[in-house]
C-alpha cells in the first residue's frame, strides 16, 4: 500500500471531499428533526416519538463506535470510509421505503452504526494527509461539513420533504451520499494507519498505550462541555419563543443565523487552532460559557439581545470540535489515533443524548428559564476539569 507523506502543500481539495462527506453524515444524522410532522403524520405516531429516532442514532453511535472500530482497525482506511458512506446511503433509500415506524427505526439503527466508524476514520484521516502544525487547520476545514449540515442540509432536506414528500427527502440524501462516495474513490489517497513496530519491540495491547490517560482526559472534556451546550441547545427553539419572544414566523432567520455565526467560529478555529493549540480550546469554552449567561440574563424579553447574544455563544461553539478534535489526535500517541477518535465520537454523542435527558428533567421540573444556567453550570465544571488535568495531559503527551 502506498502512503500519502504529508507535504508542505495544504491538501485543501482532498479536505474538502473529507467536508462533504461529513456533511451528508451530519445531514443524514438530523434530518427526520426537520421532518418530525410529516413522518408522524403519515405513520401514524406521535411527533415525540419521531424525535427519538435521532436519540436512537446517537445511542447506537455510543455503544456501536469502540466495538466496530476495534474490529475494523486493520481495514484499509480509504475503503472503510467508501464502506461506511455505502452503509449510509442503503440506511437513507431504507428510511425512504419505511412501510412502519418500527422499520424506520431500524433504518436509523444502521445509519447509526456506520456513523460511529465513519467518524472513527475522517478525523485520523486528515490527520494523515497534512503535516502535524496544520492539524487544526484540517480539522477546521473538514468539520466544517457539520456546520454547512446545519446551515444547509437539514433546512434544505426539511424544505424539499415540506414540498415533496419526507421520504423523497431521505431518497435524494442517499442520491447526494452516493456522489460523496464517488469522490472519496477517485480523488483521496490511500494511507498508512498501522505503525510498524522497531525489531525487537514487543506490541503491547492497546488498552496499555502510555497515551490511554490523556485519551480519557480530553474524552471527559468534551463530554462535559458538550453536555452543559446540548442540556439549552436541543430546547433552544421553544426558548427563543417562550422567553426570548422571537415570533414563531422568525425561527427559521434566528437559526439562519445562529448557524453562520458558528462558520465564523470554525473560521477562527482553523486560524488560531495551530498556533495556541492550549488555549485556544480554553477560549472557546470561555465564549460558549459567556454566551449562556448573557442569554439567560439579557436575553428574556429582548428580540435584539437574543440575536446577539446567541451569535457570540455560536461563534464559540463552533470553533469548539475541531478544536477538541485536535487536542484529541495530538494527546493520543501515533498507533492509538483511530481509537481516539472513536471515544472523540462516543463522547460528542454521548453528551447529545444526556443533554437531551439533563434538560428534558431540568425542564420539566423547574422550567425553560434554568436551562442556559444548567449549561452554564456543567461547562465551568468541564473548566474546572481542564485546569485540575491539562498538565498531565501534557506530561503524558506534549501536545
Amino acid at each position: 500500500m502506498t502512503t500519502a507523506a504529508p507535504t508542505r502543500r495544504f491538501p485543501i481539495f482532498r479536505l474538502l471531499v473529507i467536508t462533504g462527506a461529513v456533511f451528508v453524515s451530519v445531514s443524514s444524522e438530523f434530518l427526520p428533526t426537520g421532518l418530525l410532522p410529516d413522518i408522524a403524520g403519515e405513520l401514524h405516531v406521535s411527533e415525540s416519538r419521531v424525535g427519538l429516532l435521532v436519540t436512537l442514532f446517537a445511542f447506537t453511535v455510543v455503544l456501536s463506535t469502540a466495538p466496530l472500530t476495534a474490529l475494523t482497525h486493520r481495514f484499509p482506511r480509504k475503503w472503510l470510509m467508501v464502506a461506511t458512506l455505502a452503509v449510509f446511503a442503503v440506511a437513507n433509500v431504507l428510511a425512504a421505503l419505511s412501510p412502519s415506524y418500527e422499520f424506520l427505526a431500524g433504518a436509523r439503527i444502521l445509519g447509526g452504526l456506520a456513523h460511529g466508524l465513519f467518524w472513527s476514520v475522517t478525523g485520523p484521516y486528515a490527520s494523515r494527509i497534512v503535516p502535524r502544525h496544520q492539524l487544526s487547520r484540517a480539522l477546521a476545514v473538514t468539520n466544517a461539513g457539520g456546520t454547512a449540515a446545519f446551515i444547509l442540509g437539514v433546512p434544505l432536506g426539511t424544505a424539499l420533504g415540506h414540498a415533496l414528500g419526507w421520504r423523497l427527502a431521505f431518497g435524494v440524501m442517499a442520491g447526494v451520499v452516493v456522489l460523496f462516495l464517488l469522490l472519496v474513490i477517485v480523488a483521496l489517497p490511500p494511507v498508512e494507519h498501522i505503525v510498524p513496530t522497531v525489531t525487537g519491540e514487543i506490541v503491547l495491547p492497546l488498552r496499555r498505550d502510555k497515551t490511554v490517560p490523556a485519551v480519557v482526559i480530553v474524552a471527559v472534556t468534551i463530554f462535559l462541555f458538550m453536555l452543559g451546550y446540548n442540556a439549552f441547545y436541543i430546547y433552544i427553539v421553544p426558548w427563543a419563543t417562550q422567553v426570548g419572544t422571537i415570533p414563531p414566523d422568525v425561527i427559521s432567520v434566528f437559526l439562519l443565523v445562529y448557524g453562520a455565526a458558528g462558520a465564523v467560529g470554525l473560521l477562527l478555529a482553523g486560524i488560531y487552532g495551530d498556533r495556541f493549540p492550549r488555549a485556544a480550546p480554553l477560549v472557546a469554552g470561555g465564549g460558549i460559557a459567556v454566551g449562556l449567561i448573557l442569554l439567560a440574563s439579557f436575553g428574556p424579553g429582548s428580540l435584539r439581545a437574543v440575536f446577539v447574544f446567541a451569535a457570540i455563544w455560536s461563534v464559540a461553539f463552533g470553533a469548539f470540535p475541531p478544536l477538541l478534535h485536535a487536542r484529541m489526535l495530538h494527546s493520543a500517541s501515533l498507533r492509538l489515533r483511530d481509537t481516539a477518535a472513536a471515544w472523540t465520537t462516543i463522547a460528542f454523542n454521548l453528551a447529545i443524548g444526556g443533554g437531551a435527558l439533563v434538560g428534558g428533567v431540568l425542564l420539566d421540573h423547574f422550567g425553560i428559564r434554568v436551562l442556559p444556567w444548567a449549561g452554564v453550570v456543567i461547562v465551568l465544571a468541564g473548566f474546572v476539569f481542564v485546569l485540575l488535568t491539562d498538565r498531565r495531559r501534557i506530561a503524558i503527551h506534549p501536545g
